[in-house]
């Protein structure tokens, strides 16, 4: 226990102070005009070191739209943003080490950017 308590206090801290210069605006300058696979990817990455939640997210992912980001991106983003997240990583990592810890992580981003790959492809969210 002391050992996990340790790093979620750690990494939550780290985290927190670097979330603290990311706002929603760079975020949406960043993913705008991104339409191939590498905005699927920039998307994914971007949804793990954002610090909106699950509840956020989707406020967020309809202001993407209204700005016109395509909706296979805002999809990559929509996916990774609440699923791989800093608390997660920690606590796996700490309980499960970090072979497991990198598997979630990958499966996680992988999901995002095929998801959002495929809704660009096929032009709905099914």
């Amino acid at each position: 226990m002391p050992k996990v308590l340790t790093l979620l206090i750690t990494i939550s801290f780290l985290v927190g102070t670097f979330q603290s210069f990311l706002q929603p605006e760079k975020v949406r300058y960043w993913l705008s005009g991104k339409r191939t696979l590498s905005g699927n990817i920039l998307a994914a990455m971007v949804g793990i070191i954002t610090p909106f939640c699950s509840c956020s997210a989707v406020p967020l992912f309809i202001g993407f739209l209204e700005a016109g980001i395509p909706l296979g991106v805002t999809f990559s983003y929509l996916i990774s943003a609440p699923m791989v997240n800093e608390v997660a990583i920690a606590l796996l990592w700490g309980l499960f080490g970090l072979r497991v810890t990198l598997l979630y992580i990958g499966f996680g981003v992988g999901l995002a950017i095929i998801a959002g790959y495929r809704t660009a492809q096929t032009g709905t969210l099914g």
